[in-house]
């Protein structure tokens, strides 16, 4: 989502006139569909609900976001994991792993209660 430098960076006024002079801490989710717009200071605290092309997804915007546009951080598109004989035997395995590991974290804290 590239745009020449010539063109200058894309803030959508309306956009910019729905936040003009409100505080982001009391301000409710300000919803949006500018999904190209790029994100100013002035957004600083805000939370925008930026639409995905199914539902509007919540996003607060930081210092480390600025620059960036609003349609990165809300995903068009859902990862479902892939399937198989074989990751189910990486899922079983992780499993056990977190199992055993849980296992040795609660007898170290018996043990420490003892002494």
């Amino acid at each position: 989502m590239t745009r020449s430098i010539k063109k200058g960076i894309y803030v959508d006024e309306k956009l910019l006139k729905k936040i003009e002079g409100k505080n982001p801490l009391s301000t409710p989710v300000v919803k949006t569909w500018k999904r190209a717009c790029v994100i100013s200071p002035e957004m600083l605290g805000f939370t925008f609900g930026v639409h995905n092309g199914k539902t509007h997804i919540d996003v607060l915007v930081t210092e480390d976001m600025v620059g960036h546009r609003l349609g990165e951080f809300s995903p068009t598109k859902k990862f479902i994991k892939h399937g198989g004989k074989m990751q189910k035997e990486l899922e079983q395995k992780k499993k056990e792993a977190e199992i055993t590991a849980a296992k040795g974290a609660t007898a170290a804290t018996a043990d420490a209660k003892k002494t």
